[in-house]
């Protein structure tokens, strides 16, 4: 690290001359503008890209070789996430209607992205969303409405065996993972643009925080689409009345720690983190039992409850994960004070 002496000049200005080497690299002249932010830890960043500018980011995928569907998708998402703006597939020849497919798909379920160029041989896409539009916050808060319905309408399945209800618990996990992949570019973008944090009104310890917990949820999401899928297996069986109604009961408690955790973070609330913590415990043992009580049930019957008893489980655990997160997150908030 070069050390570098901070000097008076005109008896109230102070001044800083800056790397030669950093000034050629980046062909700065006199008079040239450059942005100064100052990060929560008090460092100073100092950068030629002005707040206004719109940085874009181009990638290009190249279908020549493999149109293979699912490789494809996996790859425009990882774009999407990784911030970039503009998407170009190519081929040198027409493009199959597969890739077409994929690219519709794609469109369809990540938020802001839409074709803006399209040939035989090209499609072009580009993000049209302004980020500081979807607040981190404002999409936690609106991706747990949504799995707390889900999880809410998957217990009500349980009790009534429901088929269409459960089918539309499961379609509803793609409005999850849109939304995580919406949080996850956020995030990436602040990390290479100091300036979209500050427009967006937000540190860059936030901005994690929100991104863990989204990924949380995420992952809730998908247990809840479980609990749905092994419900649907036991539709035409008879369960136990007994076994049934431990099942919500504990699904129940897994909801109401889920909805605390979430709670916690917006209401900046430790103790009750960590009682959620604590209370973790005492849903594991309720899961114990039900596995108990499944032993005499035929085996199909019992590996669809356990599946299901694992899940609830597992989303309290990762309501505890939550919590622990939030934790962390205020403890941090506290130090910078």
């Amino acid at each position: 690290m070069e050390i570098r002496r901070v000097q008076l000049t005109g008896g109230s200005s102070y001044i800083l001359t800056l790397p030669k080497e950093w000034i050629n690299s980046l062909k700065i002249k006199k008079n040239t503008p450059l942005g100064i932010h100052m990060q929560s830890d008090g460092t100073l960043l100092i950068t030629p890209k002005m707040m206004q500018e719109q940085l874009q980011r181009i990638i290009e995928f190249d279908t020549t070789q493999t149109t293979e569907p699912m490789f494809l998708l996996r790859r425009l998402i990882a774009a999407y996430i990784a911030g970039y703006t503009i998407i170009k597939i190519t081929s040198n020849k027409r493009i199959p209607e597969t890739v077409h497919n994929v690219v519709r798909n794609f469109t369809q379920t990540a938020i802001g992205q839409e074709v803006i160029e399209e040939t035989d041989t090209t499609i072009t896409l580009k993000d049209l969303l302004n980020p500081i539009e979807m607040p981190f916050d404002r999409t936690i808060k609106r991706m747990h409405i949504i799995v707390k319905g889900m999880y809410e309408d998957t217990i009500c399945a349980i009790q009534t065996k429901d088929e269409h209800l459960i089918n539309d618990i499961i379609q509803r996990d793609t409005d999850i993972d849109r939304l995580h992949w919406l949080v996850a570019r956020q995030y990436n973008i602040i990390l290479r643009n100091v300036s979209l944090a500050e427009k967006m009104n937000i540190t860059n310890g936030t901005a994690s925080t929100c991104f863990l917990i989204s990924r949380i949820i995420e992952r809730i999401c998908d247990h809840i689409v479980g609990i749905a899928e092994n419900t649907s297996a036991l539709i035409k069986s008879e369960i136990d009345d007994k076994i049934i109604k431990n099942i919500i009961i504990a699904s129940n408690h897994s909801l109401e720690l889920f909805n605390r955790s979430i709670y916690s973070y917006f209401k900046k609330d430790i103790k009750n983190s960590n009682e959620i913590i604590e209370a973790v415990v005492k849903l594991e043992d309720q899961c114990k039992k039900i596995n108990t009580m499944i032993l005499n049930q035929e085996g199909s019957i019992a590996v669809s409850i356990g599946y299901i008893v694992e899940s609830i489980k597992r989303i309290s655990e990762y309501s505890q994960d939550i919590s622990e997160t939030v934790i962390n997150y205020l403890i941090g908030e506290e130090h910078k004070k």
